[in-house]
């Protein structure tokens, strides 16, 4: 018998035997608290933010695997201004994001972005800001891009 891959975001550290996992685990024959209780632990950092997971289980040894993949940028970026949505319009800007905190993020998801430098995954979190219309260091996202790939802001 092959593999189940069952596949949810949960928000972090408050997964539940509830759908998505609770209901799809139940035929595969494992322990859902113990799936739950691992996923709970591992996603326990991301709280507030929702956080893909994949668990893999081999029906014929009820043996399985928690997957925990990166939040995301959106979400990260709401969590590191503390807000709870961008804006809709470009006059509405909730938020203003540093340079420094734009480097973290892309930091955080190196692993998941497709830039080869820093430099370019601070330049793919800043394209969500344009998106999501959040300031860098008080400027229009578009400018900050800008100002970033000709070299007056440094990452």
């Amino acid at each position: 018998m092959p593999e189940v891959i069952i596949n949810g975001l949960i928000e972090g550290g408050k997964a539940t035997s509830g759908p998505p996992f609770g209901p799809a685990l139940g035929p595969t024959g494992v322990n859902i608290n113990d799936v739950i209780s691992e996923i709970n632990k591992k996603t326990s950092s991301f709280p507030g933010i929702k956080v893909p997971i994949k668990v893999i289980v081999d029906p014929a040894t009820k043996k399985y695997r928690v997957e925990v993949g990166t939040p995301p940028t959106s979400a990260l970026i709401l969590k590191e201004l503390g807000i709870p949505k961008g804006g809709k319009t470009k006059d509405e800007s909730p938020g203003d994001i540093k340079l420094e905190q734009a480097k973290k993020i892309a930091e955080s998801k190196s692993m998941s972005m497709y830039g080869n430098t820093l430099k370019d995954r601070v330049t793919q979190v800043l394209g969500t800001c344009k998106s999501m219309n959040i300031k860098v260091e008080g400027l229009d996202a578009r400018e900050a891009i800008k100002k970033l790939k000709n070299g007056e802001l440094k990452v």
